[in-house]
């Protein structure tokens, strides 16, 4: 007959077997799985019962008596008050109906979301005041949000290979430093092209509204531009206020100061390089107006998408030694492109872009003409980001080997994408087909001033260039490629072909990698 002590041994003995036995990996995601499923049943139900009884009891009025937001250890109880305060009942005309009540705290709980210093998602109770206050009414409810604070300080280093250039980097974000959703961005690269880049900005949420921001912030770089045979090294800072109107209407004001250097000439650097060598400073106001409609801002299958940027440098107060004009367009569109005997959403679209530019030369100062406009202004195209099939600044006018730039620029893109084999619509991977094309043109000079021109002649010169910009068929490549929409940018490895090719312009057959953020 086995002792007592012996059953304990065995069973001491089975417990350290069955640790020692390796956890069979499918098991173990099955019962995670069952558990993850039993969680989101358990929050389903509990959402479902919590918008029964919101509907139950939508029409019943109430005041809100107080709002209170938890755990928010780190932000200002003003900057707080002025999102909610004019919620309360205490501010209002009117009692709220329930339904009225959660759909305004709701409004407020999603702009503390927008400041970016709150995790999702900010959780919402409704709780009864003590019945012992005697301030209290019947109709009295009391709103708690609960939040939990985002990291303030995120330190970030890594490396980036893409558009002929590879960097280092390092980014430091303080978030909310004074508790009133303010952040601090310093950032800090050097790499093959962009040698070394130093950046600053500081922004801050005017009256606690999360879509009225102000920022000030500054930047030291130094950039190789071998296209063009010489090193651009600016130095400067800047101020900007940004503004949401009308729902989706991004607005940007601001004003720029930059000092530009070019320096580094190389020994073959053409006259025109040579020319605008040196030092050279821009005082500039700046205008930004988005309107973006897409579905997907990287690979977007339906909506459309409008840019304009005006900046207008040197004139009257502004100073300076560079004056001009400056104005860009850009749109895009998608739409989906059924197939027939796919049900839903086939994951095939055509997209199209379209970019134009103009620079016009103003009177600066004291001075009598408009001047030239320099190598740092001027507009550069082609490259995997905006004309593939071309180099970096592979198109328009050029002096012997040096891309110089030009005033007037326009270009398009038509891509139809399709989603890979055996990955599925729903994935961020396209194949993808394409034809674009454009054209880069300088500023006309009449052939009896071939030196500065009036502001007579400038105009017409300016209406002649635009009218070139229609004479001829534009440089133009096509091809095929991979596209991957990642979260922060959009990948492309591309086969392109030029089509057209002007006298002195440089394409590129074959593959070219592409990476960026708004891609023609």
């Amino acid at each position: 007959m086995a002792s007592p002590l012996d059953s304990e041994d065995d069973a001491v003995t089975q417990i350290f077997e069955n640790l020692q036995k390796r956890v069979d990996p499918k098991l173990q995601e099955e019962k995670s799985r069952a558990a993850n499923e039993r969680e989101r049943a358990q929050y389903e139900k509990a959402q479902r019962r919590l918008a029964e009884l919101v509907e139950t009891n939508s029409t019943l009025p109430c005041s809100i008596s107080s709002i209170r937001v938890l755990n928010a250890n780190h932000t200002r109880r003003e900057f707080l008050q002025r999102i909610f305060d004019p919620i309360l009942s205490a501010n209002n005309d009117r009692p709220y109906t329930l339904a009225e009540a959660i759909r305004e705290v709701s409004i407020g709980a999603e702009k503390l979301h927008k400041f970016d210093i709150f995790h999702q998602p900010i959780s919402l109770f409704i709780d009864k005041p003590s019945k012992t206050d005697p301030s209290t009414t019947p109709t009295d409810v009391d709103i708690y949000l609960s939040v939990k604070e985002k990291s303030r300080i995120l330190l970030k280093t890594g490396t980036d290979v893409g558009n002929a250039e590879g960097s280092a980097y390092g980014n430091l974000l303080w978030r909310n430093i004074f508790g009133g959703a303010e952040t601090l961005n310093l950032n800090a690269s050097l790499g093959t092209r962009t040698r070394s880049a130093y950046q600053a900005n500081f922004e801050t949420p005017v009256l606690s509204n999360p879509d009225l921001r102000f920022e000030i912030g500054g930047l030291a770089s130094s950039t190789q531009k071998s296209w063009a045979s010489h090193e651009e090294v600016l130095k400067g800072g800047w101020t900007k206020l940004r503004f949401m109107a009308g729902g989706r209407h991004r607005h940007e004001v601001g004003y720029n100061g930059v000092w530009r250097q070019i320096t580094g000439l190389a020994s073959d650097a053409s006259p025109t390089v040579r020319a605008d060598a040196g030092d050279s400073v821009k005082s500039s106001l700046t205008h930004t107006w988005i309107n973006d409609r897409r579905d997907n801002p990287f690979l977007p299958s339906s909506g459309y998408y409008t840019k304009t940027v005006s900046e207008l440098a040197g004139w009257g107060p502004l100073q300076g030694d560079v004056a001009f004009c400056k104005s860009e367009v850009e749109m895009q569109a998608a739409t989906p492109v059924p197939i027939p005997g796919v049900g839903g959403n086939s994951g095939v679209s055509f997209t199209t872009g379209l970019r134009a530019g103009l620079l016009y030369p103003l009177t600066l100062g004291s001075e009598a003409t408009p001047q030239p406009s320099h190598l740092n202004d001027r507009f550069q195209l082609g490259g995997p980001t905006d004309v593939r099939g071309f180099r970096l600044s592979g198109l328009g006018p050029r002096d012997g080997a040096d891309a110089v730039g030009g005033d007037v620029y326009a270009a398009g893109s038509a891509n139809l994408l399709f989603p890979l084999p055996r990955v599925g619509a729903d994935k961020p991977f396209r194949f993808q087909m394409f034809v674009n094309g454009g054209r880069l043109l300088a500023l006309k000079k009449s052939a009896e001033k071939e030196g500065s021109m009036d502001s007579r002649a400038v105009r017409r010169s300016m209406y002649s260039t635009i009218g070139e910009l229609g004479n001829g068929l534009p440089s133009m490549a096509a091809g095929f490629g991979l596209v991957y929409a990642h979260p922060v940018a959009r990948f492309e490895l591309n086969f392109s072909l030029p089509l057209v090719l002007r006298k002195g312009e440089d394409g590129r057959k074959g593959l070219q990698f592409g990476i960026g953020i708004n891609l023609l």
